[in-house]
């Protein structure tokens, strides 16, 4: 009976987190080829847990199409955009356009302190440890290298401690990784933040990482049409 009541008390918690998350997640484009979300923080766009919901199981039950397959992904404390594609066809399309840098992927980005340099490029390594869900820039010489990848972003600093980024590749935890390499951890990143970054977190009630993904530049994978979307909050 315990474990019975237990097991009705979890449904209820599920339960009610999709009910809530339902209500902050935003259809934001549709069409027959392809769906727009804007995706709230603490959501994951999938996750392999069958008990807990995520966005995809939610655009499901809403759009009640046969088909969704999620193009480009965000981590789940990470709000923003989220494009899905509705076919076998799409996706394969929108798939390799993504390979090939052709979707373009913006962020914004508060951060601890500023860059010396406030327009630029960081190139890094990153390896990818499984184990943690962890992922860190290594050099050369450390034994992890050669599994590493090349992972790329431009920065521009449009205040003191808030960037827009454009992301060229896609690595796991990408920005996050790269900017507390550099010295600037998104605030809010318990993750990969540093002390000086967790208190000034705390001194200004940021409680999730302030990281947005806030716009996607594609072109359709049928019509070939050049669209661009924008998360508003």
């Amino acid at each position: 009976m315990l474990f019975l009541r237990a097991k009705l008390a979890l449904q209820e918690v599920y339960m009610t987190s999709a009910r809530f998350f339902y209500k902050l997640m935003k259809i934001l484009y549709e069409d027959e080829s392809i769906v727009v979300i804007g995706k709230p923080s603490g959501l994951a766009v999938q996750t392999k847990n069958i008990a807990e919901e995520d966005a995809l199981s939610l655009l499901r039950k809403e759009t009640r199409s046969p088909y969704l397959a999620p193009i480009n992904r965000l981590d789940q404390p990470v709000r923003g955009l989220v494009l899905f594609a509705k076919s076998k066809t799409s996706a394969a399309v929108l798939s390799k356009d993504l390979t090939q840098g052709k979707i373009g992927k913006f962020y914004r980005a508060k951060v601890y302190g500023s860059f010396e340099k406030k327009e630029g490029e960081l190139r890094d390594i990153l390896y990818k440890d499984a184990k943690t869900n962890t992922s860190r820039v290594v050099k050369p010489g450390e034994k992890e290298y050669k599994d590493g990848k090349k992972a790329v972003l431009e920065y521009k600093e449009t205040a003191p401690g808030e960037l827009s980024i454009r992301l060229i590749t896609g690595r796991h935890h990408q920005i996050r990784v790269q900017l507390a390499n550099a010295g600037h951890p998104i605030l809010g990143d318990v993750k990969y933040g540093n002390e000086e970054s967790k208190a000034e977190s705390k001194e200004k009630g940021i409680r999730t990482i302030a990281l947005t993904a806030e716009r996607l530049i594609i072109n359709h994978p049928v019509t070939k049409k050049r669209m661009e979307f924008i998360y508003e909050e």
